[in-house]
């Protein structure tokens, strides 16, 4: 009884090693100058000393691997992780998808007053700007409203309240990239990076004086702290610009020399939702409409009526700002609207959820991944290289994979929303514009992965996923040998 037992386990091992001898045959036979190549550069080079670094490569004709080095082990990713976001949302929201934000009332208009309250309810736009609450506020004009005899409420329910992915690091949460999620927020420029107001530096006229201090859009909503000095010419610039944390405070510090330029920066502000609030009432103050009520957070009434509606650009050119200028919030927005549109609740929990299967169904092993938002902002994320070159391989059967390819950044070219993370990399070298990938960096780790042509015109499909390193610069450098060497090394 015990032969049919033994001879299922040996055909398992035959598979088992047979999948893994086929892998390890690939490599070796390939190309082993590529091989030979790749594994030299990767095992001696003094910055990967101490550093653990995983490597895919296949062609993007049959998906192939051709080359794996820790190919299979769970490395962070940093910021491509966003291409499994990417692919996520394409798959499941589409490329036509577009938020939502309307105004409404439960009032009526008569002798130019709203009898009631207005209501703006946000459902996860990223791309809202203060131009976008002047149109609003035209709109309410043209249908000839002078004053609001109630409130002015902002509904931000649509996503729940867990403003911060579970593992951003405290330090992170008054940059940019950190910023907080909201339903309801709002964005300084058209690099929609939501949530924050760009604080502008200049140095005053003369030596000894405070630096000029302004934001972008102009607000009262944060409160300043100005500690800087003016300096002589070619004096020392160490402007330092941060939040006090729970607060709308912003601390500016340091020296800026007289002929310095205009130094700008983006901070994270606390609590979008009320920042989006203040500048709506601004816009509305802007087009002579009086604000009779207070301003606050609260759930649209179900008597309500829209009185506007307004739609985001489409996820197709989301994508742009988003995956060109690896854009952190417009990451954890995608997840909490999968969760939302799919399962009920904008979180992270049920968008994550929604993600892994949308994966699973673009052939990726979801199974030996952890992913715990949608940016890569955690340390904790963990993807084999190997699971990154399986779907940038499969991606390529879908229809909306023009829209994902386009959204790539692309090495040397200079305008932002082509070249993005990349514009100003490997500039001086054949490798620009033969190069499509997204880049990643956190603390000690860089990655890099996507698409090369090498020299003869073939497309190959890399990973490389870099951690433990003792500078992310010495990371992009390695990055940029191993492509160099896909591209004029296979012919």
């Amino acid at each position: 009884m015990a032969k049919p037992f033994k001879g299922i386990v040996i055909l398992f091992l035959i598979f088992f090693l047979s999948e893994n001898e086929y892998s390890l045959a690939q490599v070796n036979e390939y190309h082993p100058q590529l091989t030979n190549q790749l594994n030299h550069l990767l095992e001696n080079h003094p910055n990967l000393k101490g550093a653990i670094a995983g490597v895919s490569i296949r062609t993007a004709s049959t998906g192939d691997l051709i080359y794996s080095y820790n190919g299979e082990t769970r490395l962070t990713p940093a910021s491509n992780l966003k291409l499994f976001t990417a692919a996520a949302a394409l798959t499941t929201l589409g490329k036509d998808y577009t938020f939502q934000t309307e105004l409404h009332t439960d009032g009526e208009i008569k002798w130019h007053v709203l009898m009631g309250n207005l209501y703006i309810k946000g459902k996860g736009d990223p791309t809202i700007t203060p131009n976008t609450f002047d149109q609003f506020a035209k709109e309410l004009k043209k249908k000839g409203i002078k004053w609001i005899s109630g409130d002015l409420i902002g509904d931000d329910s649509w996503y729940d309240d867990v403003r911060y992915s579970i593992d951003i690091p405290w330090s992170d949460e008054t940059a940019y990239y950190g910023a907080q999620i909201s339903a309801l927020t709002v964005s300084p420029d058209l690099d929609y990076d939501s949530g924050t107001i760009i604080c502008e530096v200049s140095p005053g006229e003369k030596a000894n004086q405070k630096a000029t201090v302004s934001f972008s859009p102009e607000t009262d909503y944060v409160q300043v702290i100005n500690k800087t000095k003016t300096v002589e010419k070619d004096g020392r610039n160490d402007i330092t610009i941060s939040r006090n944390h729970g607060t709308n405070i912003i601390q500016i510090e340091g020296t800026i020399p007289l002929n310095d330029p205009l130094h700008k920066e983006s901070i994270a502000v606390w609590e979008p939702t009320k920042y989006s609030l203040n500048l709506f009432k601004q816009a509305l103050h802007k087009q002579g409409i009086k604000l009779l009520g207070d301003v606050k957070v609260g759930d649209i009434p179900s008597n309500s009526q829209v009185v506007i509606s307004h739609s985001s650009m489409p996820l197709s050119e989301l994508l742009l700002p988003f995956m060109k200028l690896s854009n952190n919030i417009h990451a954890e927005v995608l997840i909490k609207e999968m969760g939302k549109l799919f399962k009920g609740k904008g979180s992270f929990k049920e968008g994550l959820e929604v993600e892994e299967h949308a994966l699973t169904s673009l052939g990726v092993k979801t199974e030996t991944m952890i992913m715990r938002d949608g940016s890569g902002i955690s340390h904790m994320n963990l993807v084999p290289p190997n699971e990154i070159t399986r779907m940038l391989y499969h991606l390529q059967d879908m229809d909306w994979f023009p829209c994902f390819m386009n959204s790539l950044p692309v090495a040397g070219i200079k305008d932002k929303m082509i070249g993005g993370t990349l514009r100003n990399r490997m500039k001086g070298s054949p490798l620009k514009e033969n190069v499509i990938a997204k880049t990643g960096t956190l603390t000690n780790v860089s990655s890099l992965s996507g698409y090369v042509k090498t020299k003869n015109g073939e497309t190959f499909i890399f990973s490389i996923l870099l951690n433990h390193l003792k500078g992310s610069d010495q990371g992009k450098q390695i990055e940029e040998q191993i492509v160099n060497t896909i591209a004029n090394t296979i012919n």
